[in-house]
């Protein structure tokens, strides 16, 4: 799946599993309440059976010795829904016959606590068999109701890939006819053309960063020298911007990444410094421990946190190569910060 198929998909569980798991402890814990409180009853219900034994004379052989009794002489009122829950004894006191006082009877509450413990264990028992049967049930859900959305994207997957297979021969014929046209002297300061030939770049650019983009789904990884691809990037961007000065302080930089996605990345960032520099400017290139740097002269950006969005931009551009940094730099848990200075921008890519 993709990643943001993956994520719908987390989203989804998460969210009915949850509310299912609250439901189930909650429901166990009201369960456990009650039946606590029906096990305290069934104790008093206990003691007052082995009072009404003791007034009647009746054997006591059915009782174990965790009952016992006193007679209380005293004739003060009591309430005869009384019942003492202590640590180690539950205690009642029952009238005798004809105001002739009290009998105080009490019972260990080991017997009691035993039966809580057990009920304590067999309902988380049953709470944890529940919650893995509505872990399973969650998971079908969630597949289910995303497979519709997995073969739209799919199907969209498919035109895009079509689409773009489609404008490579117009492209690159462009692209073959712009070299030709150079070449003719009446044409080299042509203002039309200058502006056409940008126009193909861009159009060259959004072809080759979707391009690596639809092939998101089938990504292989390999440990690459991310220093050795930051040189072949630069080596095409001198050519391009023959007027800004680079300094690269790269050797080793290892991670393991799919390395057309990440040639992709370096190239939009680049290419990024460059074009919208300051003339005569500067790009400086460097690694600390896992992260590369990407800095560059110029304006810098008002509002860093913006620029990965689509729809955000602070020149007259499309949008979609930042965006297309951020995409495939997730897929390869590619971390992407950036920091706005007075004179410039920095762009600081932590490998994982």
């Amino acid at each position: 799946m993709h990643h943001h198929e993956n994520r719908a998909f987390l989203k989804f569980f998460i969210t009915y599993f949850i509310s299912i798991a609250i439901l189930i402890v909650v429901a166990g814990f009201f369960y456990f309440a009650q039946m606590r409180n029906h096990l305290l009853r069934m104790e008093e219900f206990s003691l007052i059976e082995y009072a009404r034994h003791l007034k009647m004379n009746l054997p006591l052989t059915e009782f174990t010795g965790d009952f016992s009794h006193i007679f209380i002489d005293e004739t003060k009122h009591i309430d005869i829904k009384n019942f003492t829950v202590g640590k180690k004894r539950f205690s009642k006191l029952i009238p005798q016959k004809f105001n002739k006082g009290y009998i105080k009877v009490s019972k260990s509450t080991k017997t009691f606590n035993q039966k809580v413990s057990t009920l304590k264990h067999k309902i988380q028992f049953l709470q944890l068999l529940l919650l893995l049967l509505f872990a399973y049930i969650s998971y079908r859900l969630a597949r289910n109701a995303l497979q519709p959305l997995k073969e739209s994207i799919s199907t969209l997957d498919k035109f895009a890939k079509d689409l773009i297979h489609d404008l490579n021969t117009p492209v690159t014929s462009i692209n073959l006819n712009m070299r030709v046209l150079e070449k003719n002297p009446q044409c080299k300061n042509n203002k039309a053309l200058l502006r056409l030939k940008k126009s193909v770049q861009s159009i060259s650019e959004l072809h080759e960063n979707l391009t690596i983009l639809l092939e998101e789904e089938t990504f292989q990884f390999q440990e690459l020298n991310v220093c050795k691809i930051v040189d072949d990037v630069v080596q095409v961007q001198q050519t391009i911007y023959p007027n800004i000065k680079f300094e690269i302080q790269c050797n080793q930089l290892k991670a393991k990444l799919n390395p057309n996605a990440t040639k992709q990345i370096l190239q939009n960032i680049i290419s990024n410094a460059c074009q919208y520099n300051i003339q005569n400017g500067y790009v400086k290139i460097y690694t600390n421990n896992k992260s590369l740097f990407i800095e560059n002269s110029g304006k810098g950006i008002k509002e860093p946190d913006k620029i990965f969005n689509r729809s955000y931009s602070e020149v007259h551009s499309s949008g979609i190569g930042l965006d297309i940094v951020k995409r495939l730099g997730f897929a390869m848990d590619i971390l992407i910060e950036v920091k706005a200075k007075r004179d410039g921008t920095i762009f600081i890519l932590t490998m994982p």
